[in-house]
């Protein structure tokens, strides 16, 4: 009897994270149709006008404006990072089975993990916002500077090749080990170790966030790939094996960028 009451709730739980998932998806593609972008991030003609702007006209701009452009980035790491989460979220559901886990422990896990990317979101937000105002980037979050994004891809590169990048790793890849050593039940107990995968998450994942000022943050192409990549680099059979090549990838597409304006005398 206490299984077929568990398992409505069960699948009830992963049914909302998913639907949150796709939710984030369509509102960040709704966000891009609005903008003129297309999935590359590239600007159409109402978009290109956007771009122009200067930030300080005296006239209302989400994209200048820290609310609207907060709001943008919080659905970006719900649509990026919830995904990535998949692993953890079953390692504790085996835990559950097998120690003092709980749904309402699954529950926070999600909590605290989603709340850690909130706040990073508000931090790159203010980022944005500086580089903005400073001239750096344009009103779609696009470099100014070619070797701007040149720069950014070779020291998202390097960093995979640091220390801090394989301690974050570590974590976010043996999230069971984790739990093991932080374990604390129930929802407040799950909001805890939610908090620090999230921190270590950060730690692992946020160049990969910093690249959207490259190519553009809305460039739902990039979005998808960066997923897709911290996905792979979380799963326990292939996730070491893919971080420091992808480093290499990153590195050698910088100098890439770098150079070819003047090989190509662009």
């Amino acid at each position: 009897m206490h299984g077929i009451l568990t398992i409505p709730l069960r699948n009830l739980a992963w049914l909302g994270f998913f639907a949150a998932i796709l939710a984030a998806w369509y509102a960040m593609y709704a966000m891009a149709m609005q903008m003129d972008l297309d999935l590359l991030g590239r600007p159409g003609a109402m978009g290109e006008r956007m771009r122009q702007m200067d930030p300080r006209m005296p006239m209302y701009m989400p994209m200048a404006n820290f609310g609207p452009l907060f709001a943008m980035w919080a659905i970006m790491m719900a649509a990026m990072m919830l995904p990535t989460l998949v692993p953890t979220l079953r390692s504790y559901e085996d835990l559950i089975a097998s120690t003092n886990g709980s749904r309402a422990g699954f529950l926070g896990v999600l909590a605290g993990y989603f709340l850690i990317w909130v706040g990073f979101a508000a931090l790159i937000t203010g980022a944005q916002l500086a580089l903005l105002y400073g001239g750096v980037i344009d009103m779609l979050g696009i470099a100014r500077a070619p070797w701007i994004g040149a720069l950014l891809l070779i020291g998202a590169g390097l960093y995979q090749f640091t220390r801090l990048k394989e301690i974050c790793h570590g974590v976010c890849h043996s999230p069971m080990m984790y739990f093991l050593g932080h374990w604390r039940a129930g929802g407040l107990g799950g909001l805890r170790m939610g908090l620090g995968l999230g921190a270590y998450c950060v730690g692992c994942c946020w160049p990969l966030m910093v690249l959207g000022f490259a190519g553009g943050v809305m460039n739902l192409a990039w979005m998808g790939l960066a997923t897709i990549y911290m996905i792979l680099e979380k799963l326990p059979q292939i996730g070491h094996a893919v971080a420091r090549p992808f480093g290499v990838l990153l590195i050698l597409g910088g100098l890439v960028w770098l150079v070819a304006p003047h090989v190509l005398g662009g």
